[in-house]
C-alpha cells in the first residue's frame, strides 16, 4: 500500500523480488480477477432493479477495490527503481538477512532487509526505511543497533548476516 508520507514525485527503491511480486500481481488483477468481476456485474445488471440488487453493488465495489489496487501498483512501478541486492556477508544492506539479539534478550530473532513497499512483518521482512531497517542498515557482525521506540530505545546486537 502507498505510505502516506511518501511524496509524490519520490522515487520508490524495490529488490528484484518485490519487483517480480508486484508484476504479478498486477497481472492477476489484470488478467483475472477484473474480468471475473466484470463478468459477475454484466450477469447482475441482467437481473433488473438495480437499485435493489445487493450482487451488483457487491460486485461494482469490488471492482472499484481492484481498480485502485491496480492503479496504485502501476504508480508504484513507474515511480521503482531496482536497488542491487547486497551480496556483503559483512555490512547489512538491501535484501541482507540479519539475524539479531535485543540487548537482554535471549531470543534471536531474523529479518530481511527489504524496500518500502516489500515490507510484510509476517514474513519478518522489514523496511530499509523503518527505524530498525535504518538502524542495521551498514552494520557489521557484532555491532550494536539503537531503535527509537515508543517505549525508549531498544539496542540489538547483530549476531549474523546473510
Amino acid at each position: 500500500m502507498m505510505n502516506a508520507a511518501t511524496p509524490v514525485n519520490q522515487m520508490i527503491t524495490l529488490t528484484q523480488g518485490g519487483l517480480d511480486e508486484l508484476n504479478e500481481e498486477l497481472r492477476i488483477l489484470v488478467e483475472e480477477k477484473l474480468p471475473a468481476v466484470i463478468t459477475r456485474i454484466a450477469i447482475a445488471r441482467d437481473h433488473g432493479d438495480l437499485s435493489e440488487n445487493a450482487e451488483y453493488h457487491s460486485a461494482r465495489d469490488e471492482q472499484q477495490l481492484l481498480q485502485a489496487r491496480i492503479d496504485e501498483i502501476e504508480m508504484i512501478l513507474s515511480k521503482s527503481t531496482v536497488a542491487s541486492n547486497t551480496t556483503s556477508h559483512t555490512n547489512v544492506g538491501l535484501g541482507s538477512t540479519v539475524t539479531i539479539q535485543k540487548k537482554g534478550g535471549k531470543k534471536t530473532k531474523t529479518v530481511t532487509l527489504v524496500g518500502e513497499f516489500e515490507a510484510d512483518p509476517e514474513e519478518n521482512k522489514i523496511s530499509n526505511a523503518s527505524p530498525l531497517g535504518k538502524a542495521l542498515a551498514g552494520k557489521k557482525k557484532g555491532d550494536e543497533a539503537k531503535v527509537a521506540a515508543p517505549a525508549g530505545e531498544l539496542l540489538y546486537t547483530i549476531i549474523a548476516i546473510k
